[in-house]
């Protein structure tokens, strides 16, 4: 259950990108990418805000975003814009600055990532809070496969006893897609991963972060097939 408190999303926009130039602000199937995530974030009815840190104010602007009633622009600072710096530095910025007792940071790179899906990690966090297994949570992909060293060397199996790739200990990849904290767990981290964190298994097609044009593609490739699967089902 969520607790009496305020929660809000940090969604972090910047306006240059290194391996696909422009990316947060371009098309994907008739919308710039920022759009994808920021939508779904405002179908959560729990997030009070979402709050874009930013050195694109005016990039934003142009395509039609501006502060209103559930969503607060702010300009990030000079020492924290360039592509070397932490990103536990901009969140610790927001946290500062933004009263609240849950964050959820995802990022404008993750257009698949569902309404559904945030609202299930919102409501594991909360369980996990209230029974005090959990004091943050992080998303990942579940990995059941064969993995070598650079020298061809096993890692996690046995070359001469070779199983089934389901019965291998599975391994846990965070996907960069969404992380929710409370201001304390990141007091004693500085960072959005806290002391005890929980991980929340999510759907593959849900999971791209897109950081390469092959990525972009992929993006593309699944709103193809999700329309092919509209269309279908009308």
């Amino acid at each position: 259950m969520n607790p009496s408190g305020r929660c809000v999303a940090l969604l972090p926009i910047k306006a240059n990108s290194q391996r696909v130039p422009g990316k947060n602000f371009r098309p994907l199937y008739g919308k710039p990418l920022f759009r994808w995530i920021l939508d779904t974030l405002l179908e959560i009815d729990e997030i009070a805000e979402v709050i874009i840190n930013t050195d694109a104010r005016d990039i934003l602007a142009e395509h039609g975003l501006t502060d209103s009633p559930r969503i607060r622009i702010r300009d990030r600072a000079p020492e924290l814009c360039g592509d070397s710096v932490s990103m536990n530095l901009i969140l610790a910025d927001d946290v500062a600055a933004i009263e609240a007792d849950t964050y959820l940071m995802t990022h404008a790179t993750n257009p698949m990532l569902s309404a559904p899906t945030i609202q299930e990690a919102i409501n594991a966090y909360y369980n996990g809070l209230n029974a005090g297994t959990c004091d943050s949570l992080f998303t990942v992909n579940k990995i059941q496969s064969r993995f070598y060293r650079a020298d061809a060397s096993a890692v996690n199996h046995d070359p001469d006893n070779l199983i089934q790739t389901q019965d291998l200990e599975p391994w846990f990849e965070e996907n960069s897609n969404l992380y929710i904290f409370s201001r304390e767990s990141f007091a004693c981290t500085k960072a959005r991963i806290g002391k005890k964190p929980a991980m929340h298994l999510m759907d593959k097609l849900e999971v791209t972060d897109i950081d390469t044009l092959e990525d972009w593609s992929f993006a593309e490739a699944i709103v193809q097939l999700r329309n092919a699967e509209t269309v279908l089902k009308s």
